[in-house]
């Protein structure tokens, strides 16, 4: 009570009136608490002196409004006679309500204030226009830009600044444009008005743009009135320089800091260290980062995440190390830069490991330490942490309101990501189907096409770019660079050459130039998968530009398909391009010369690989080589090779002799090969279904009985032989013995007069392919029934003559069955481009590309 007594006002002397004046101001000046302020505003009111001296009221608004209590301060503003004085209020409250982000409140403040017949000046609408800008509000910002340009405040340069940045953040870069000129042709503009736009610009993702006009801004003018850049102007333009990788305008923006001191500001020295880090200039990074007399977080960070983006990790690791032995507040950039570091080089469990600390620590993760957790789980396979991630996203990201929901999408794509690649596709499709379509941008439908893509479910894929493609309810997703690479490498899976032309001219009609490379390199792998190899050449030699993917690729291809010498010519032109030799592009030549019989080029690229080109031979190497040496049925030296690897041999290298033994009928050699596939762990239907056949062919029945119930005993299943083959209307497919099809009588028929024909010109069934232990006779009718030759059938069915017909077979082309299609090229008007699980086969006029070596 003796606060009531000391304020109380009867206390006051109020004659003469002057005196009651200063005795107030001088009580209002003591009132530093929100009930002083209440007790003096009641005292007031009580006495009829809020009436008798109204100008005590606008102070009493002030004190409540430093009181922090703006419902009193608007309940007196309210009954408040309009004045231009006392809008410095209301003002005051509209900044409050900005400041603490209460944006719609502000908004509200504004309609109150119109409602009461208050006329807003120059200083109210740059906090209204902040307010629509960070909603955003394009709608409320362009009402509010009417009624500053009918109350006459177009010239003022707060507004106008404060409308550019409005029309910025609502993404309407006209607007802020055509307002921005206004100013400059009305000479009201400021160095504050060209970072406005220049933000506008960054913010919109338009770097180009923002460089542009911030050139604009340092020739602009003459002498005096000449517009030279501030700390916020060098702020605002250096991730620009960085997200074009204009490191050289980035070192003229860092001298200009130099020259003028500015180098001296926290934000600017960030900014000029995070601008050499993006550019992977990290030795200035590291220069400049030394000499900033004053560091915090953000300059540790922009060093950690440079090393980290460039594959420094190590560097990245030892600052991290640092940061904690220096006891540096560590923020969600330090952790999760650390994380997305360990993701890229493919150390899941280790950013696991680190995302653990963080919790610890008690740093809340955001969307960019969770996409990149995420990446680290699916570059390990890890599905179960993954779930565990995705019940942590949904608790602190997913569904709550209020959150950016590009953060929300970011965090489903990246599940969708990471359980495609850890091969549980049909979640995948669970969290993609929970996507309402018109909330679905090009990434979502990118990782689940290349989702599907990557893990054999290419049909899928494709339907689902088709669908990606088509106009229902809502604008259909335009596909990128990245979208296009997998639905061409499903194409390329089916060898769907139909599919693949019709993807390669929308590219054409929608041009890729910023990713042509990128498309290009995708669409000569496709075509040389689907057979024709001719077009790939053609889209080689249009290439404006081409990298060592784009010549391996293409090497690639004649070695499938069986020409090795053109696979050499082309080696020998990368050769002359200066493009790097490494041992991936060994693997291609030797390859090549493997599939096409070149043994002495073969031995000699071999031998070449150390001596010319300092590349030490790796298994992958010493495989293409026996492979090589055995198909050419050079088999002891190819053993010796084996023997004098400096390393253990590895499954391919055994696969790749075992094949050859199956080719020329080695049993002795073939259960060697066997038996050390068996012994490291590889068994598989291959290695069983290869040392059958080798069996078979010798007539040792009761050792291929054997072999099958090993298979039965151990629960490997031996994958049936599949074709399919492209039709006019789409694709079908057949197994051994199918009668399934529709237009299977036709086909029956069909494939009965072609084996009545060849045997007429010299063919005679291999019955040593038909793998059971019955007579001849039924072992020819067994061969009838392979799905590759059900295909040719109903491709000669129906396919128009002289087109040719495109057969794939998931497994290797059985015997019989090549040598069938050989006598049958002779006798119809069709090239027959089969591709089984090892190359190419070319058939025409009773000739293979493969010339036996297969």
């Amino acid at each position: 009570m003796r606060v009531r007594h000391a304020l109380t006002i009867p206390a006051f002397p109020f004659k003469p009136l002057a005196f009651s004046f200063t005795t107030a101001d001088e009580v209002l000046q003591k009132c530093n608490s929100l009930n002083k302020v209440k007790i003096l505003h009641q005292q007031l009111t009580v006495k009829g002196l809020t009436t008798t001296y109204p100008t005590e009221l606008p102070k009493l608004v002030g004190m409540y409004i430093s009181c922090d209590a703006p419902s009193h301060a608007l309940a007196i503003l309210s009954r408040l006679h309009p004045s231009p004085s006392c809008v410095f209020w209301w003002n005051s409250l509209i900044r409050r309500a900005v400041r603490l982000h209460l944006l719609h409140q502000a908004l509200e403040l504004y309609h109150s204030m119109q409602s009461l017949g208050w006329r807003p000046d120059g200083y109210t609408f740059p906090f209204l226009l902040k307010a629509c800008g960070e909603l955003p509000s394009f709608r409320r910002g362009a009402s509010l830009h009417g009624v500053v340009c009918i109350l006459g405040y177009v010239n003022n340069v707060f507004v106008g600044n404060a409308l550019v940045a409005m029309y910025g953040r609502c993404g309407d870069l006209v607007g802020a444009r055509q307002v921005f000129e206004e100013m400059i042709h009305s000479g009201i503009a400021d160095v504050i008005s060209w970072n406005s736009i220049v933000a506008s610009y960054m913010q919109s993702g338009d770097s180009k743009k923002a460089v542009q006009m911030f050139y604009w801004m340092t020739t602009y003018g003459e002498g005096e009135n000449r517009f030279c850049p501030d700390a916020v102007s060098l702020v605002n333009i250096l991730p620009a320089f960085a997200s074009v990788l204009a490191c050289m305008q980035g070192k003229e923006a860092h001298a200009y800091a130099l020259r003028t001191q500015l180098i001296e500001d926290l934000f600017v020295g960030n900014a000029i260290v995070d601008m050499y880090a993006k550019c992977g200039l990290m030795d200035d990074a590291h220069k400049v980062f030394d000499r900033m007399q004053v560091k915090d977080v953000v300059s540790w960070n922009a060093m950690v995440t440079g090393h980290s983006q460039i594959g420094r990790f190590e560097d990245a690791l030892g600052l991290f190390q640092k940061m904690r032995e220096e006891k540096i507040e560590l923020n969600v950039v330090t952790w999760s830069a650390v994380i997305a570091g360990y993701a890229q080089r493919g150390h899941g469990y280790e950013a696991l490991d680190v995302f653990r600390q963080m919790l610890v620590s008690g740093s809340e993760p955001n969307v960019i330490t969770l996409v990149s957790l995420l990446s680290g789980c699916a570059c390990v396979g890890t599905v179960l942490q993954g779930k565990e991630i995705h019940c942590y996203a949904i608790k602190q990201i997913l569904n709550i309101r209020n959150n950016d929901p590009g953060d929300e999408q970011m965090v489903i794509n990246s599940l969708i990501d990471m359980y495609a690649k850890c091969k549980a596709v049909d979640l995948a499709h669970k969290i993609f189907d929970s996507v309402d379509r018109y909330n679905r941008n090009v990434v979502t439908w990118t990782v689940m096409i290349g989702g599907y893509s990557q893990h054999g479910e290419a049909n899928d894929a494709l339907e689902l770019f088709s669908d990606m493609l088509k106009q229902n309810d809502c604008k259909p997703t335009m596909p990128n660079a990245f979208t296009i690479s997998c639905a061409l490498m499903a194409c390329a899976r089916l060898a769907a050459l139909r599919l693949g032309r019709q993807i390669h001219a929308y590219v054409i009609r929608n041009r890729y130039e910023s990713d042509e490379l990128f498309v290009d390199n995708c669409l000569i792998d496709m075509y040389v998968k689907s057979g024709d190899l001719d077009v790939a050449r053609i889209v080689f030699d249009n290439m404006n530009q081409t990298n060592v993917v784009s010549w391996t690729s293409l090497m690639t291809g004649y070695g499938m398909h069986g020409r090795g010498v053109e696979a050499l010519q082309l080696f020998n032109g990368m050769r002359n391009s200066g493009l790097p030799i490494d041992g991936v592009t060994f693997v291609v030549v030797l390859y090549a010369c493997s599939h096409s019989g070149l043994v002495d080029q073969g031995l000699n690229y071999f031998d070449a690989m150390t001596r010319e080109f300092g590349i030490v031979p790796g298994v992958e190497h010493y495989a293409c080589m026996v492979d090589l040496l055995g198909r050419a049925g050079q088999l002891e030296k190819a053993m010796e090779l084996i023997r004098g690897m400096p390393m253990e041999p590895s499954p391919i290298v055994w696969v790749a002799l075992l094949g050859s033994c199956r080719v020329h009928t080695n049993v002795e050699l073939g259960e060697y090969a066997s038996r050390k596939l068996l012994e490291i762990g590889c068994e598989n239907d291959g290695t069983y279904t290869l040392l059958s056949n080798i069996y078979a062919n010798a007539s040792r029945w009761k050792d291929v009985a054997r072999i099958r119930y090993s298979m039965k005993g151990s629960g490997i299943k031996k994958r049936p032989g599949c074709s399919w083959v492209q039709g006019k209307t789409g694709t079908a497919t057949f197994y051994v013995g199918d009668k399934t099809h529709p237009l299977s009588e036709e086909i029956y028929m069909i494939l009965a007069d072609l084996i009545h024909r060849i045997k007429a010109i010299g063919y005679v069934p291999d019955t040593s392919f038909a793998l059971h232990d019955v007579d001849d006779e039924e072992k020819g009718d067994l061969l009838v029934e392979h799905s590759e030759k059900l295909a040719l059938a109903y491709g000669i069915l129906t396919t128009a003559p002289g087109v040719a017909i495109r057969i794939t077979k998931n497994l290797r082309v059985c015997g019989d069955c090549h040598t069938a299609i050989i006598y049958i090229s002779k006798i119809i008007e069709h090239e027959i481009i089969l591709r089984d699980s090892s190359r190419f086969h070319h058939f025409k006029d009773g000739c293979c590309s493969c010339k036996g070596y297969w």
